[in-house]
C-alpha cells in the first residue's frame, strides 16, 4: 500500500521480496557473491532464463502518473535488473531511455496489445514475461493473453494494496508446478480458457 518515490513497492512491499534477494540466482544476475541456493534460486533463475523482453506498468517503472521527470531513470539505479527489452505502458510519451547492462526501456502509449506486439518482436525466439505491476498482470489476463501464471505467495500481510485477481473474468489456472521454502511457496499455473468461451 501507499507507494511513493520513498517506497516504490508500497510500504512494508520490500519484505514481499526478501526471498528473491536472499538468493544466489539473484545476487549473480547483479554481479555479486553469495545468497543463498536452494529451491528460491533455482525458481528465479527459471523466471529469468530465457526471457527474450519484459512488459511492466508505469508504477512499476517509476510509481506516480502524471508528465515524465525525464530525470528518473526507473527504481533500480544506474543497471536494471533485467538486460534486455523492457516496454513500459504508459498514457505519457517519453523517449526510450538506454541503461547500463543492456536494458532498454521503452515506453508504449497505445495500450497492451501494442507492447506485447513490440515486444514479442523484440524477443524473437525467447520469452516474454509480464514483470508486473498488479494492474499490468491483470489487464493481460483479462484479455487471455498470458500462458501462464507464476505467483509467489509470502507469508506476510500488509492489509492493503492492489489485488492481483479481480475482474480478469474466469480463466481456468491449472497448477503445474508447486515449490515451498520457509520464506515463499512458489504455484506455477497454466492458464487456459473454459469451454465454450
Amino acid at each position: 500500500p501507499n507507494q511513493s518515490l520513498e517506497n516504490p513497492i508500497g510500504e512494508g512491499g520490500m519484505r514481499l521480496h526478501d526471498w528473491l534477494i536472499a538468493t544466489a540466482g539473484w545476487r549473480r544476475r547483479h554481479g555479486e557473491e553469495g545468497g543463498e541456493d536452494g529451491p528460491d534460486s533455482e525458481v528465479f533463475d527459471e523466471l529469468v532464463e530465457g526471457v527474450g523482453a519484459y512488459i511492466m506498468g508505469r508504477k512499476m517503472f517509476g510509481g506516480g502518473a502524471g508528465p515524465w521527470d525525464e530525470e528518473w531513470k526507473g527504481w533500480w539505479g544506474d543497471e536494471p535488473p533485467y538486460h534486455t527489452q523492457v516496454f513500459v505502458l504508459t498514457h505519457q510519451p517519453r523517449q526510450p531511455l538506454s541503461m547500463l547492462g543492456g536494458t532498454t526501456f521503452t515506453f508504449v502509449t497505445d495500450g497492451i496489445a501494442s507492447a506485447l506486439r513490440q515486444a514479442q518482436a523484440a524477443a524473437g525466439d525467447q520469452a516474454v514475461s509480464i514483470a508486473g505491476g498488479a494492474s499490468t498482470i491483470r489487464q493481460y489476463l483479462a484479455a487471455g493473453s498470458l500462458d501462464e501464471l507464476y505467483l509467489h505467495i509470502v507469508p506476510i500481510v500488509l492489509g492493503a494494496g492492489e489485488r492481483l485477481l479481480e475482474d480478469v473474468g474466469d480463466p481456468v489456472l491449472e497448477p503445474i508446478k508447486v515449490v515451498a521454502s520457509p520464506a515463499v511457496t512458489h504455484i506455477k499455473y497454466r492458464i487456459g480458457k473454459r469451454a465454450g468461451r
